[in-house]
């Protein structure tokens, strides 16, 4: 049997008889009993004192098997123990000299299941495991297998395209890990995408299945580094950005300076990450990353597409972000303006750089992309105002009210602000966050305002899957005024609806939300909703079956007929009785 075989594989060529020989043997033999006591002597552990002890066990009908096997498992046990011992004592060659020979004895016995992990063991503690003998272990898809991740790096380092098989499963899988956040059924503006620190991100299964993967090996590092770029390149996924800075920190976290000191963009990420613990840039911590900017000589530019890469992780750029607003809020305090803050200057930089990252790297022109003029002296002055808007309104609210009565909102948006969200990355990125801010101040008032701007902006970027995911998230603070027609007509109407049709992921978030707030949204409206989001033919899985969820909850709402105070027609046609003939 082909078993039989892969038990005994390469014991004939050690000269060690195997159960081919002994059928052989009892094949040719006269008496077979004494040909089996032969070879029972011959190839019996040489011990003279166990001549007497086996008996004994006979005696106690243990069969000699078990007494064999357990002999073999405790000198395997040894061996392996002995292996490991080799490869740290003594002067470097002379343990690897002793490892290398003993492959050699060995490497014939590694299909033989009892015998593979001693050889895998000898091969997993030799930093350079023979040419002929990786070779060997690729082409055998079992040993392969078997083989300790020390060996596989070896074998990796000059076969990027099987590299590139192992690793493209776990990308795949982090993606999609990222995007069930997103799309999470779970609505709350205090857990969101943002919520987990950087320490608790890099714990995750991918990140650290890839560092074990690495380990100290640069070659291997460089090249997960360019699947990353190149999948950024091929689909814009902006996640791809984000485990470029995890697994660079994740080796940092393991101190592996073979690895940390010669990627350039160690310093830089390790301040970033700082900032994005904290979801602030503070003073200290921005002159450190205006340093390495500032610090990239001439000759290294390439540098800035790594640097634009770690910036264009979305939890940096949210970092920046919200940074950003915060500053903004601080200068209207201080009657100061945008161009005058060297700090404010410093995080629209970065942005500008993390926003130019996907640029930067297509077209292999590494310079630091251009900051327009008006954004500073124009698009931030208008957030400004708008901030000025709400603290005006607020204190007129608190004035004694006059016989004029009390003063409107401000409900028109100025044309500049809305042709900077469709026009201008940067300002769009800005005016986002903006937005997320008052709707999380619960500042109904200046939501409404702004709301009509969203409907076209940069690159869709208002229908982008972490605005939807954060601005649905912070929609429930506000959730009390989905009972009024106007602010429900505003959101969907004006807004989600607007884009439902022609994008899936839309018409997944309206329905996430409406999932989680459909007992706030006043009846009529609800049933509009839910005519108006009914998934078409073309409509993917999810779409369906978030319909289908939202419905059955709906259907559970309306009251049941014995809370109905008419007495409702029978719907059923009574089966008809014939009626008793007047004789």
């Amino acid at each position: 049997a082909p078993g039989q075989a892969e038990m005994y594989a390469g014991l004939q060529e050690l000269g060690v008889a195997n159960g081919e020989d002994l059928k052989e043997t009892l094949t040719n033999c006269t008496e077979p009993l004494k040909a089996i006591e032969q070879f029972q002597t011959e190839n019996g552990v040489l011990l003279p004192s166990l001549q007497y002890a086996l008996p004994f066990l006979d005696l106690h009908g243990t069969p000699r098997l078990e007494f064999h096997q357990s002999v073999f498992d405790e000198l395997r046990e040894k061996l392996l123990e002995r292996v490991s011992a080799i490869a740290l004592e003594g002067k470097v060659e002379e343990r690897y000299k002793k490892l290398e020979d003993l492959l050699e004895k060995s490497f014939s016995l590694v299909k033989m299941p009892s015998i593979q992990p001693v050889v895998m063991c000898v091969m997993k503690h030799l930093p350079k495991v023979p040419e002929k003998k990786l070779k060997l272990v690729m082409a055998d898809k079992d040993l392969y297998k078997a083989c300790a991740v020390e060996v596989k790096r070896q074998i990796w380092q000059d076969n990027q395209a099987l590299f590139g098989d192992e690793v493209s499963p776990l990308l795949k899988q982090y993606i999609l890990e990222k995007e069930n956040i997103l799309f999470s059924n779970d609505i709350s503006f205090l857990q969101n995408f943002f919520s987990p620190s950087p320490k608790t991100r890099r714990q995750g299964e991918v990140v650290q299945k890839l560092t074990q993967m690495i380990g100290k090996n640069v070659k291997l590092y460089d090249m997960v580094l360019q699947f990353l770029r190149t999948l950024f390149l091929r689909t814009r996924n902006v996640h791809y950005c984000t485990l470029r800075a995890e697994l660079l920190m994740s080796l940092h976290d393991l101190e592996i300076s073979d690895i940390c000191t010669v990627d350039p963009c160690h310093k830089f990420t390790w301040c970033l990450d700082a900032c994005i613990r904290e979801k602030f840039v503070d003073n200290k911590r921005a002159r450190e990353l205006q340093g390495f900017l500032d610090g990239v000589k001439k000759g290294q530019e390439q540098v800035l597409g790594d640097l634009s890469m770690i910036l264009c992780d979305p939890f940096a750029i949210n970092t920046l972000a919200l940074s950003t607003i915060r500053h903004l809020q601080d200068l209207v305090g201080q009657d100061t303006l945008p161009r005058e803050s060297p700090d404010l200057l410093l995080l629209l930089r970065m942005l500008s750089l993390g926003q130019g990252a996907w640029d930067m790297i297509d077209s292999q022109v590494f310079k630091e992309p251009k900051m327009e003029a008006e954004l500073i002296t124009r698009f931030l002055p208008l957030l400004m105002s708008f901030v000025v808007d709400d603290h005006t309104f607020t204190v007129d609210q608190k004035l004694p009210s006059e016989e004029k009565g009390p003063i409107p909102y401000p409900s028109t948006i100025p044309e500049a602000f809305t042709k900077f969200l469709q026009e201008n990355r940067i300002a769009c990125e800005i005016g986002l966050y903006y937005i997320l801010h008052i709707t999380k101040q619960r500042n109904k008032n200046a939501f409404l305002r702004l709301l009509p701007a969203l409907v076209e902006t940069f690159s869709d970027l208002a229908f982008s899957d972490i605005f939807l995911h954060l601005l649905t998230g912070n929609l429930t603070l506000l959730s009390d005024e989905f009972a009024l027609e106007e602010f429900c007509t505003s959101l969907f109407d004006g807004f989600f609806l607007t884009a439902c049709s022609r994008k899936e992921n839309v018409h997944r978030h309206v329905l996430r939300l409406l999932l989680h707030l459909h007992h706030k949204v006043a009846p009529a409206k609800l049933e509009s909703l839910q005519k108006a989001l009914e998934p078409t033919k073309q409509s993917g899985e999810a779409v369906k079956e978030l319909y289908n969820q939202l419905s059955e909850k709906l259907e559970l709402r309306k009251p049941s007929p014995a809370e109905v105070t008419e007495t409702p027609s029978m719907e059923l046609p009574l089966p008809t009785v014939p009626t008793p003939a007047s004789r």
